[in-house]
C-alpha cells in the first residue's frame, strides 16, 4: 500500500497537470507562466517547484503524461486485433478515437510537439516515447518478419500509418471543416491499403499518392462538429 505522502504527492501533481492543460487550452502554450497555472490549482510555489523546475519542465511532463495516455490507449486495442488488418486498422482507428474524445490533450500535444524544448529535455521525451512505442513497434515488427507487413523498421511502418489520421486531427483540431465521422470510417482503411500499396511497389511514392487520393473529402459529405 503506498504512503500517503507519496499518494498526496502524486495527487498535488496531476493536479498541476490538469491546470496547466486547462490553461494552455484557453491561452496558448506561449500565453501560459508557472504562477498562472499554481493559482489555478491552488498549490503552494514550493509544492510547484518541488515537482517542476520551470514551466518548459512542466510543458514536458503534461506532454509525456499525453504520450502515455494515447500510447496505452492504442495499445489495448493493438493487443486484441488478431490479424495484420485488424492490427493496422485498429491501431489508427484507436489514436482517432483518443484524439477526438481528448481534443483539448490532442491540440496541446500538436503544439507542444512544435516547440522548441531544450536539448535535454528534448532528448528525454525522445527516449520516454520511444519505450513507451515499444510493445506497439514489437507488434508491427512481428508482423512484418511474418510477412504480413513490408518490410520496414517499426518505426517507419507506425509513421506511414499514422501520417493521414495526424493531419486530419490537425485540421479538425484547429477548426476546420473535417467530418469525425468520416475520419473515423475511412482513415483506418486507407492506412491498410497505402501499407498493401507499399509493398507492391517496394517504396513510399504510391503510398504517399493513395494518401493525397483518398484524403479528399467529397463535396457532398456532410460536416459534424461536436
Amino acid at each position: 500500500m503506498p504512503m500517503p505522502q507519496r499518494a498526496d504527492g502524486r495527487r498535488r501533481r496531476e493536479s498541476l497537470l490538469d491546470a496547466a492543460l486547462d490553461s494552455f487550452t484557453e491561452h496558448g502554450l506561449l500565453g501560459v507562466g508557472i504562477e498562472q497555472i499554481r493559482r489555478r490549482a491552488g498549490a503552494s510555489p514550493s509544492s510547484v517547484y518541488h515537482h517542476f523546475r520551470d514551466i518548459g519542465d512542466l510543458t514536458a511532463a503534461l506532454l509525456l503524461r499525453t504520450f502515455e495516455r494515447v500510447t496505452d490507449h492504442m495499445y489495448q486495442r493493438v493487443t486484441s486485433a488478431s490479424t495484420a488488418e485488424d492490427t493496422v486498422r485498429g491501431l489508427v482507428d484507436a489514436y482517432l478515437e483518443w484524439a477526438l474524445e481528448h481534443p483539448n490533450e490532442a491540440r496541446f500535444m500538436y503544439q507542444a510537439m512544435a516547440l522548441e524544448l531544450s536539448g535535454e529535455r528534448h532528448r528525454e521525451l525522445l527516449e520516454a516515447k520511444a519505450l513507451l512505442q515499444r510493445p506497439i513497434f514489437a507488434r508491427l515488427q512481428a508482423l512484418s518478419q511474418a510477412g504480413q507487413l513490408p518490410p520496414w523498421p517499426p518505426e517507419h511502418l507506425h509513421s506511414m500509418l499514422l501520417g493521414a489520421a495526424h493531419d486530419a486531427c490537425r485540421h479538425y483540431l484547429s477548426g476546420a471543416e473535417t467530418d469525425p465521422a468520416w475520419m473515423r470510417t475511412t482513415l483506418p482503411g486507407v492506412a491498410w491499403r497505402s501499407l498493401q500499396s507499399g509493398e507492391r511497389h517496394g517504396g513510399t511514392e504510391t503510398v504517399a499518392t493513395t494518401h493525397r487520393d483518398e484524403m479528399v473529402r467529397p463535396p457532398d459529405t456532410p460536416i459534424h462538429r461536436s
